[in-house]
């Protein structure tokens, strides 16, 4: 099975200050560790960077929102990828191994496989200030990207157009079977300047 990945580093980061994609942690730029470990796990690698950031072939132009920009990488895969990956350059802790996770999972059948880690917080719903109930939090997994994608499944999701923060969102909208690998706590993701000293350590 042919295995593309997408990293999408078109992000402006408007809560970090600056594209965070581009900052240094551990010595090298946050979207170099992701797009390392994207190129290691897969056969070929498209990276969705700002349109003035667009250096070679690799890369294409990121969109409006990042559904539009995972569009833009989508269009960018060639036809005969069996299974699509698409991780977000601000994760750049997740590591080969949670790649190979969520593809095996793909090839063992599932139309989308993300990783999860437990929510160890007490949730509460509310309506402004006021708490509306509080939530089992044994049902709930903070996801993270890698997430893979049986390519047709994927590419269907997106055929309609529509906007979430993740793409198994989209593929559960059009009836597709997504399943949770377990992902890890120093997946973290870039949001703002503090996490990369705490992603400096674990990259060293």
């Amino acid at each position: 099975m042919k295995v593309w990945a997408i990293v999408v580093a078109a992000g402006r980061g408007e809560r970090f200050g600056r594209p965070k994609q581009y900052e240094l942690v551990a010595g090298r730029r946050v979207v170099d560790w992701s797009v390392d470990d994207a190129r290691e796990a897969c056969d070929g690698v498209v990276i969705v960077v700002p349109p003035d950031r667009v250096e070679d072939g690799s890369c294409v132009a990121g969109g409006a929102s990042r559904s539009e920009s995972v569009r833009n990488g989508l269009a960018a895969v060639p036809e005969d990828a069996d299974v699509i990956v698409v991780h977000d350059a601000a994760r750049p802790a997740a590591g080969v191994g949670l790649f190979h996770a969520v593809i095996d999972a793909v090839r063992a059948g599932a139309d989308a496989a993300v990783p999860g880690v437990p929510v160890t917080d007490t949730i509460k719903r509310v309506a402004g200030t006021e708490v509306v109930e509080t939530i089992d939090r044994a049902t709930l997994v903070a996801v993270q990207t890698p997430q893979a994608f049986r390519a047709s499944a994927l590419r269907a999701a997106h055929s309609g157009g529509g906007d979430a923060t993740d793409d198994a969102a989209l593929v559960e909208r059009n009836g597709g079977r997504v399943v949770v690998v377990p992902g890890h706590v120093a997946n973290r993701k870039i949001t703002e300047p503090d996490d990369l000293e705490a992603l400096e350590a674990v990259l060293r």
